[in-house]
C-alpha cells in the first residue's frame, strides 16, 4: 500500500503516522524527543524514529514509504532543510532534511515548521478547510500561531 511517514517534533515529544495516499492513518506512535540528552542525541532520536517508520511500512504494507514529512519548531529553512534554531532542542543549523534523507534510503524528505505545517494541515483538511481566513494556535512546550489566508500560510516578516 503506497504510503507516507508524517513525524511532528516537539520540545517534550514526538509524533508520528503512516498516512495512505487517501489520507487513511495506517499507524500511529509517540516517542520522547530526549532533550536533556543534548542537541545530537534529539537530531539521532529523529533519525531512528523514522527510520523505525520506514521498516514499519516495509513489514506492514509490503513497501517502503513513498515520501516523509518532518516538522519542527524553532526556526526552518525549508527551502534549503535546515532546522535554523530552535531554543527548545539546542540546535543550530541542523542539515535535518538531507540527514534524514540519506538515512531513509534515498526518499524525498519535506521540512516544515511545526506551527506552519500544521496551520496548512488544519486548512486543508480541518477545521479551517473552506475558510477564506483562520488563525490557528497550538499549545505545547511553546506557543506560536499560524495565519491562513486564501489557501496559504502567511510566513510573517521574517519567515
Amino acid at each position: 500500500m503506497k504510503h507516507v511517514i508524517a513525524l511532528d517534533v516537539g520540545g517534550t515529544g514526538m509524533k508520528a503516522a503512516l498516512v495512505a495516499a487517501d489520507g487513511t492513518l495506517l499507524h500511529e506512535a509517540r516517542r520522547a524527543t530526549g532533550r536533556e540528552r543534548g542537541p545530537d542525541a534529539v537530531v539521532e532520536t529523529i533519525q531512528d524514529f523514522a527510520a523505525e517508520l520506514l521498516a514499519t511500512g516495509r513489514e506492514r504494507f509490503g513497501r517502503a514509504a513513498s515520501a516523509a514529512g518532518v516538522a519542527v519548531p524553532g526556526i526552518v529553512d525549508a527551502d534549503h532543510g535546515i532546522a535554523v534554531y530552535a531554543a527548545n532542542l539546542g540546535w543550530r543549523d541542523v542539515p535535518l532534511r538531507a540527514l534524514l534523507t540519506a538515512r531513509l534510503g534515498g526518499i524525498p524528505v519535506a521540512l516544515g515548521h511545526d506551527v506552519r505545517t500544521g496551520g496548512l494541515a488544519e486548512g486543508r483538511i480541518g477545521a479551517g478547510r473552506g475558510a477564506d481566513r483562520f488563525l490557528f494556535v497550538p499549545l505545547g512546550t511553546g506557543i506560536a500561531g499560524a495565519i491562513g489566508i486564501a489557501g496559504r500560510i502567511e510566513a510573517g516578516a521574517h519567515g
